[in-house]
């Protein structure tokens, strides 16, 4: 959720007075068929102590039911960025997790990217990720330029819905500063997706928690190891 939290730190200042980002969050546990968002996400009751008894006899456990436990919920930020005056949704900024990508995860995903474009709401999808089944909105367009692409940034505007903006990103390239759309009278909103990403990796200290002499998770193109090599080698990583 740190790459999200600095997303809207970059975006807020550029929409104000007029646009609100905010961060919602939707839960979605892997044995329960639908997603839902919690409106409290911990509830603290205090209660009175119960009174000590004195026991005559040792107290026999009653016997619990056996049920099946639920998976580990998976939690799905995004941002909305909401028109003040009106309290409508003008843009919604999807981050994808791998729970996107895979099994009824992606399947929830790509309805509620269907419901999305019913509406009179930008989209823009953000994929950083480099592996899995693709479910942004230019998963059906043949990217060629550049065909080395391992990232991807697609933008559909509400008005018209009839083009897709994208950006593919090859993995030596820097991450774009990427065009963030609002109403129509109002100009594009930037975020410098390389600067939020390189200020979550410093302050997550992910430096310390990735060990850069291992191969990535992620099968890689023969170009793009050579690259990766000689890069972390010149970074003194490998």
């Amino acid at each position: 959720a740190t790459l999200i939290t600095y997303i809207r730190e970059v975006l807020q200042p550029q929409l104000r007075p007029k646009y609100i980002a905010r961060i919602g969050e939707r839960m979605r546990l892997a044995t329960v068929s639908r997603s839902y968002v919690p409106d409290v996400l911990l509830v603290h009751t205090m209660r009175e102590p119960a009174p000590t008894l004195a026991m005559a006899e040792p107290l026999v456990a009653d016997e619990p039911q056996l049920v099946e436990p639920l998976d580990e919920a998976v939690r799905e930020p995004y941002i909305e960025i909401i028109a003040r005056d009106s309290g409508d949704l003008v843009t919604l900024i999807e981050l994808l997790s791998p729970a996107n990508k895979v099994g009824d995860g992606r399947d929830q995903y790509l309805q509620k990217q269907t419901d999305l474009l019913a509406t009179e709401a930008n989209l823009v999808e953000i994929d950083l990720l480099g592996y899995g089944k693709p479910t942004v909105l230019a998963r059906n367009v043949a990217i060629t330029d550049p065909a080395d692409w391992r990232y991807l940034v697609d933008i559909s505007r509400a008005k018209p819905r009839t083009e897709l903006e994208i950006y593919a990103i090859p993995l030596p390239q820097p991450l774009p500063k990427c065009r963030i759309p609002l109403l129509r009278e109002d100009p594009d909103a930037v975020l410098d997706l390389q600067a939020v990403f390189t200020r979550s990796y410093d302050i997550g200290g992910y430096d310390l928690l990735i060990d850069y002499t291992q191969p990535p998770p992620v099968p890689l193109s023969e170009a793009e190891a050579a690259w990766l090599d000689a890069y972390l080698k010149e970074k003194e990583l490998r």
